[in-house]
């Protein structure tokens, strides 16, 4: 058991040298400093001490420069860091490569409910390949939980009522610990799982043995559940009805009744479907006419949803 949690974690992903050498720097600047200052303490203790009871020390005169010099290395030190630490999180968290696998996660008391495009479904664990970036959109069903691979350098908190996304790209074959990282109840120490990651060969044979043995992609079944709700009827995929059309709507600017443009990103989307009368699109009815499905669809079923919303085209983020 000891050996599934090693005291330092692999460097299995792009991103983990770079994190290492961020936090390598911090560490190496902490002790330098921490050792400085001992030093100095001790030395000047020493130097310094008063050897009898009639000594007068002699007055102390600043020096500018030396204030200069402890003013402006701390702060070129502080500043370093600053942008280090900045152009690693924009990479981290900022928008995923085009080519990147868009896997859906959903957190759940306790355990990760992971679906793939394809449509194979997956608890507590995660088939991906190597080499390929990996983008996961997560939300979660009931509380906050947090997403974390150690040996990917990788963790997001999962909210409700929101979806939040990361991605990475993992380097090299082999099983990563899952873990969710923010207390979630009596059993989070049990919410934990496996990142199985796997060269492009088998990771291919993995989904034509139907990996988690369902053979209906997201979107298809997304598309189905469009059309057992009679979304269709007023949603047409090219002509507008009560409502307006969905074809390329992903990804692209919406001007609302108020006279705001959004984004149709996944939160619009997720906000459209459970609470339609808080962003009305210009020239349709005010309040809308759609009924909300809040309640009556499992975060699951959206992310189905979303996939198929997906797949009519659109500015893919």
């Amino acid at each position: 058991m000891w050996r599934d949690f090693p005291l330092l974690p692999e460097r299995a992903s792009t991103f983990a040298p770079e994190v290492d050498a961020l936090y390598g720097f911090l560490v190496g600047m902490s002790l330098f400093f921490i050792a400085l200052i001992f030093i100095l303490i001790t030395v000047f203790a020493i130097k310094y001490r008063r050897r009898s009871e009639e000594e007068v020390p002699p007055p102390v005169r600043g020096s500018l420069t030396l204030e200069i010099i402890w003013i402006a290395v701390p702060l070129g030190l502080v500043l370093m860091i600053f942008g280090w630490g900045a152009a690693l999180y924009f990479k981290m968290y900022g928008r995923a490569p085009a080519e990147a696998l868009e896997v859906y996660v959903v957190g759940k008391q306790w355990m990760w409910h992971i679906q793939h495009p394809t449509g194979q479904r997956e608890i507590n664990e995660l088939h991906i390949p190597a080499g390929r970036p990996i983008k996961l959109t997560m939300t979660t069903e009931d509380v906050i939980h947090s997403f974390y691979i150690p040996d990917f350098r990788v963790k997001k908190d999962v909210v409700p009522g929101r979806y939040t996304s990361i991605w990475f790209e993992a380097t090299r074959p082999g099983r990563y610990r899952l873990f969710c990282a923010e207390y979630c109840g009596t059993k989070h120490s049990e919410m934990s799982g496996w990142v199985i990651v796997m060269n492009p060969v088998e990771y291919q044979n993995w989904l034509n043995s139907g990996g988690g043995g369902r053979i209906e992609s997201l979107a298809q079944a997304g598309e189905r559940l469009f059309q057992q709700l009679a979304c269709h009827t007023c949603h047409g995929e090219d002509d507008p009805g009560l409502g307006p059309s969905l074809r390329g709507l992903f990804g692209r600017p919406v001007r609302l009744a108020d006279g705001r443009t959004v984004v149709a990103d996944e939160a619009y989307l997720r906000e459209s479907i459970l609470n339609p009368d808080a962003k009305i699109v210009a020239g349709f009815a005010s309040p809308s006419s759609m009924p909300t499905y809040q309640g009556q669809i499992t975060e699951e079923q959206l992310l189905q949803l979303l996939a198929y919303l997906k797949s009519l085209g659109g500015e893919q983020r």
